[in-house]
């Protein structure tokens, strides 16, 4: 079964590294869709609701410019039918106040970048088989 990833980053290098971590798994690789901001993500939610292909997890980049992610993460939060996404915060910041704020906002998990590839790319192995193929979230029925 496919999974699908929204990756949700507004830096070209993050996506890059995601994306090629991502896509070397062992696993079946998920289908992994990109936003590079806030207003691009929700588009893309909220179409992806209408048409009932929501992705199995939001990875969100908490500094954005225009909507950050604790922004983001509220309007996920507030539209209906999408309340229930796992949505991982994964940024760049392990300040203390930037993890409780994410998950005070409804974050499901809140991930700190490795700066290392090899490290970064068995974080999001870990995310990806945790968030899509044993976690259950209920559905919109």
């Amino acid at each position: 079964m496919s999974r699908h990833i929204l990756l949700i980053d507004d830096n070209a290098n993050d996506v890059e590294l995601a994306l090629t971590a991502l896509g070397d798994t062992e696993t079946a690789p998920a289908q992994v869709s990109v936003a590079l901001g806030g207003q691009e993500a929700l588009r893309l939610l909220r179409r992806a609701r209408t048409e009932g292909a929501l992705p199995d997890l939001v990875l969100l980049d908490l500094k954005m410019p225009q909507m950050d992610g604790l922004a983001v993460l509220d309007a996920i939060r507030a539209e209906p039918g999408l309340e229930t996404l796992p949505v991982v915060m994964l940024t760049t910041s392990g300040e203390g106040r930037d993890i409780r704020e994410s998950y005070a906002h409804g974050a499901s998990g809140y991930v700190v970048k490795p700066l290392d590839f090899t490290q970064f790319r068995e974080a999001l192995r870990t995310i990806q088989a945790f968030w899509t193929t044993l976690n259950r979230v209920p559905r919109p029925s």
